[in-house]
């Protein structure tokens, strides 16, 4: 195989993003429009206490959004690994008015037995690509993104597409981000980026979530080293492994002073100021080279599957 039919799926689905991302921006705007005119609301109305679950890759843009909605002042909100959720379907558990599990294909384990434990007792919505999965059997509401679905087990479309629809719901704007993708997504990738050593990610508020979904991608397709942080921990002993030859890449707001802490690294410092969903379209781009670089598949990654299927009869 050559080494640029090396994660055809992945590279065909990371460069449909801009043009995904505005098929789920309209239909944020359909569902709300709706909902006011007395359908079915699909997400939590504002106010609402609520969890957000999902595994893997899930699991960060559920962090994404929650940090999001609470700082938008939508209501408590918090992000967990499924497998981790401490919700109402234990007594000891925090109480939640809703529940959102993002999955894309609508087959994992823990998601599938985390609905099945809150159902009745709490309202759910599941985010999925996968439209005929168990998962939509399960959720009391339903948010399909059937055209964001994916081939590839390295995500890329479908993680980014359902950040997109969520946060459109609250208000946010994504103009700018669509059109700087389309540039990141097909734009040639540095030698040195292909070539670095390591790299870290680093987010502030919403965006530290895509930070570490960098760092998962990363891990992934090019089974290389690869860490995330909020960035103003990044200064509180991580930068100590910065040096020539490494990549540091913030998403976001820069903390004062960072700029000039990285100069005396000598690694190479990643901070253009565009948009923090854009930059992870990159990231995605400059995976994938990376893992051709290196005669990698990112369609079939190492250890990966598509979906993590567990047998629980054992």
């Amino acid at each position: 195989m050559s080494n640029t039919a090396l994660g055809a799926y992945m590279e065909e689905e990371l460069v449909s993003q801009p043009d995904v991302w505005l098929r789920a921006i309209a239909q944020a705007a359909s569902d709300k429009a709706a909902s006011d005119s007395g359908a079915e609301r699909l997400l939590p109305a504002d106010g609402k206490r609520v969890a957000v679950v999902g595994c893997g890759t899930s699991w960060f843009m559920a962090q994404s959004y929650a940090a999001a909605r609470e700082a938008a002042g939508k209501g408590v909100t918090d992000a967990f690994a499924a497998s981790e959720a401490f919700l109402n379907h234990n007594s000891a558990g925090r109480q939640y008015d809703a529940v959102i599990a993002i999955t894309r294909s609508g087959t994992t384990t823990e998601v599938i037995e985390l609905l099945q434990a809150l159902r009745g007792r709490v309202p759910t919505v599941a985010v999925i690509g996968d439209v005929e999965s168990p998962v939509a059997t399960l959720a009391d509401a339903v948010v399909g993104l059937p055209y964001a679905d994916e081939k590839s087990v390295v995500q890329t479309r479908f993680a980014t597409t359902a950040l997109v629809y969520l946060l459109s719901s609250l208000g946010m704007e994504f103009g700018d981000a669509v059109e700087q993708a389309r540039t990141a997504v097909t734009e040639p990738v540095a030698q040195d980026l292909v070539e670095a050593e390591q790299f870290t990610f680093l987010g502030t508020g919403w965006t530290i979530g895509l930070a570490h979904e960098a760092g998962l991608k990363m891990r992934e397709a090019v089974q290389g080293w690869t860490e995330s942080y909020p960035a103003m921990e990044y200064r509180h002993g991580p930068i100590s492994i910065a040096a020539p030859g490494r990549v540091t890449w913030l998403f976001g707001e820069q903390p004062e002073g960072l700029d000039a802490d990285m100069a005396a690294t000598g690694a190479l410092y990643i901070n253009t100021g565009k948009h923090p969903l854009a930059e992870l379209a990159r990231v995605h781009r400059v995976t994938l080279e990376r893992a051709r670089a290196r005669g990698l598949n990112p369609d079939l990654p190492r250890n990966l599957t598509r979906s993590v299927i567990l047998d629980t009869t054992a």
